[in-house]
């Protein structure tokens, strides 16, 4: 008798276990423990953030990453359309920029050399001959601090001191996401520095709208509020020109499907593989004017991008190659994922004729970027 009330106890004990660890499982299917991991002195864990229309977006401390984003399609099932991992050792051991918050300098600087107030900077080369995101610890490879704020607003900070990957100045930053009611993801930047910088924060997400990351993204149709592009030379920078889109494949003022041109023969983009390029906003930086619309035709899922920043870079996911695996086990291969990072010009720091990114003590560097999800 004893022995039976032991394994019914038992038993009883590890069924709690069971539906305890069930209702932990966020509902894209991750499991917190899994990225539960003390790394750099600081403890790793994932955050939830779940709007009253039953969207859902993870993020965790490493890079202040967005590891799922899950909206309904146009019949309402619910869909993880972002890549990413869905434990913390493969978001170690992987140098992705999965989902991060890049700085202190998204995109990339010549030679990791610019001259600021006379001074001149050597950063860290992480794409020969480049910086490229922050060097090669940017803030994408940092643990921030998280402070969940309430059910659908993170505050991620974090404290880059001067000299950081060869930044000058002791740098505050805080990233805050929210996620509203109308299923849309409102990032904001702040910055702070006790001595002249330069500065340009973005995040790094990789959308498929399909929310089946086994297949490309070359059908979703893109829209860009952009007539004007900055062309690179062979190392990916700017050339300091900057070229009307129209009658080219970089022109997406009339709504394209992203593959249709992406293979066309055209310079910039055998350089580059595919679209890795920044477009210039035609109309004057405004949160309140559309900037880009991706659209997924199978599942209807649509993301509008709205930014206070003058540009963004459409990137096409031309490096993926098979070699990394994600959430679900799924092989990333080329072009299963596209990124829109709002930003300002690569390189600026070296061409004086681009949008200052320079940020000086007294001043709060701000930025925004909102990302919003619906169906057709």
């Amino acid at each position: 008798m004893k022995h039976k009330l032991l394994f019914a106890t038992v038993f009883v004990i590890a069924a709690l276990g069971a539906c305890k660890e069930s209702k932990e499982v966020t509902r894209s299917g991750l499991d917190p423990a899994a990225f539960e991991k003390l790394i750099d002195g600081k403890p790793n864990q994932l955050y939830v953030l779940e709007n009253t229309n039953g969207m859902e977006v993870c993020v965790t401390n490493f890079g202040a990453r967005i590891v799922s984003i899950l909206v309904p399609d146009k019949n309402g099932e619910m869909r993880d359309v972002v890549l990413g991992f869905d434990n913390i050792d493969d978001f170690l051991s992987h140098k992705t920029d999965f989902g991060a918050a890049i700085g202190r300098y998204g995109n990339r600087i010549a030679d990791g050399k610019f001259t600021l107030d006379g001074v001149d900077y050597q950063l860290t080369i992480n794409n020969d001959p480049n910086s490229l995101h922050g060097g090669i610890t940017g803030f994408q490879y940092q643990m921030f601090d998280i402070e969940q704020v309430d059910a659908t607003t993170l505050a991620c900070t974090f404290f880059s001191p001067d000299g950081d990957n060869g930044y000058p100045g002791n740098l505050q930053v805080k990233v805050i996401y929210t996620l509203t009611d109308d299923n849309a993801i409102d990032i904001a930047y702040e910055a702070e520095t006790d001595q002249a910088t330069v500065i340009n924060l973005t995040n790094h997400s990789y959308f498929n709208l399909s929310g089946n990351l086994q297949q490309d993204v070359l059908d979703h149709v893109l829209y860009m509020n952009s007539d004007r592009y900055t062309p690179v030379n062979e190392f990916m920078i700017p050339t300091g020109e900057i070229v009307c889109v129209e009658n080219t494949p970089m022109d997406f003022r009339t709504p394209y499907a992203i593959g249709e041109r992406i293979d066309a023969d055209y310079g910039q983009l055998t350089l580059a593989g595919g679209y890795d390029h920044n477009w210039i906003f035609a109309a004057s930086s405004s949160i309140d004017v559309l900037a880009c619309q991706a659209t997924c035709p199978q599942t209807g899922i649509t993301l509008d991008v709205y930014t206070d920043e003058p540009a963004v870079q459409f990137y096409t996911g031309n490096f993926l190659d098979g070699t990394v695996t994600g959430k679900n086990a799924i092989v990333y291969n080329i072009r299963t994922g596209f990124c829109l990072e709002t930003q300002h010009y690569p390189d600026s720091p070296n061409q004086p004729e681009f949008p200052s990114t320079v940020l000086r003590p007294g001043e709060t560097y701000t930025s925004r970027c909102i990302y919003k999800f619906s169906v057709k």
